[in-house]
């Protein structure tokens, strides 16, 4: 008899390794929370640094899932799994799943940016986050304050809910930065007399190719950047939002209003990924995520003997990255399941 693992979560990771593992000989249930697969990849336009559709990876994932016939359960939640013979049972509920390995690909949410009251979202009808100005542009939608008019100066803060001791999240979250300057270069191709500001406290733009798209969006764009972080934003009578921060390049301190405020929100672990970690009993690190078996030498097992992890449920990643974290983890799996076999 074929060797089932049982996937949890069918974004990006859990997508790539469910059909992965199928190729490899094994079957795959592969359980979904919403209507659909992909993840968070279905909120994104254009994908850094190539500016890459993203409905391109998308239609890639799903063709391969649907090629390797793997079983798929959309709009699912698991809510009881417990040992037996030797492997795991998951319940939903509803129905009852044997599986001799479990992959955990549960993902990653976005930051509340209302927990960051003095940027004032959720108040100021002109302060908005990454996700919803990646929104504007995957849907076609003009580029406009919320009097229809099109912004003259146009603000991004990088670092919400990330590197934040005051929320508790001294982590980075690896994709804001380039994330900030990809949009940044959008709006002014959408809206070229928009004068742009990027607010940061350091730039974090590690990949290859990263650089060169920061330099682009500055020489051909003319994006600008100013080191510091904003303390305050508050809404004029109309409607702009005046918002305070300190040069500390300049060493002085900068009031500026802008038309249209953008949140660079950063990766926090999903409500999902918290709730499967405490059904299994499994380890968390400092920060949240799942807690891998060995740091270093095997990211891909748990504390949990058959239970593995990959994606941003163990820490953030670029789609790139999450590509490569779960093939290396379906890998690790037929490693198990075919040393399993041959022990028992």
């Amino acid at each position: 008899m074929k060797k089932r693992v049982f996937i949890i979560g069918a974004g990006v990771a859990g997508a790539e390794a469910a059909s992965q593992l199928v190729r490899m000989g094994f079957e795959v249930i592969l359980a979904e929370k919403e209507a659909q697969t992909g993840g968070k990849l279905n909120q994104w336009d254009r994908l850094f640094p190539s500016k890459r559709k993203a409905a391109e990876v998308l239609d890639f994932i799903n063709k391969n899932l649907v090629d390797s016939k793997a079983r798929v359960l959309f709009n699912t939640e698991i809510t009881k799994i417990s040992k037996q013979n030797g492997g795991y049972k998951i319940s939903d509920g509803k129905e009852e799943y044997p599986a001799d390995a479990i992959l955990i690909s549960t993902g990653y949410d976005v930051f509340n940016a209302r927990i960051k009251e003095e940027y004032g979202y959720g108040i100021y009808e002109n302060v908005i986050t990454s996700v919803e100005l990646e929104a504007r542009f995957k849907e076609g939608k003009k580029i406009v304050t919320t009097k229809g008019e099109e912004p003259r100066r146009v603000g991004f803060v990088h670092c919400v809910g990330s590197r934040d001791e005051k929320v508790g999240n001294h982590y980075c979250s690896q994709v804001c930065c380039v994330t900030s300057v990809k949009q940044a270069m959008e709006l002014k191709e959408l809206v070229p007399r928009a004068e742009v500001f990027c607010f940061y406290m350091d730039l974090r733009m590690f990949g290859l190719q990263f650089e060169d798209l920061y330099r682009e969006s500055q020489e051909k764009w003319g994006v600008n950047f100013i080191r510091g972080r904003v303390s305050e934003a508050a809404e004029n009578i109309e409607g702009t939002i005046l918002i305070k921060v300190e040069d500390t390049l300049a060493g002085r301190p900068l009031k500026m209003k802008v038309d249209l405020l953008v949140l660079m929100v950063g990766f926090v672990p999903s409500v999902g990924t918290r709730e499967i970690g405490k059904i299994l009993n499994l380890d968390f690190t400092p920060e949240n995520f799942l807690k891998p078996q060995d740091e270093h030498l095997d990211t891909y097992s748990t504390n949990q003997p058959g239970v593995f992890i990959c994606g941003t449920c163990k820490s953030p990643k670029t789609i790139a990255d999450t590509f490569s974290d779960a093939r290396a983890a379906a890998l690790k799996i037929q490693q198990y399941l075919e040393n399993k076999e041959y022990n028992d």
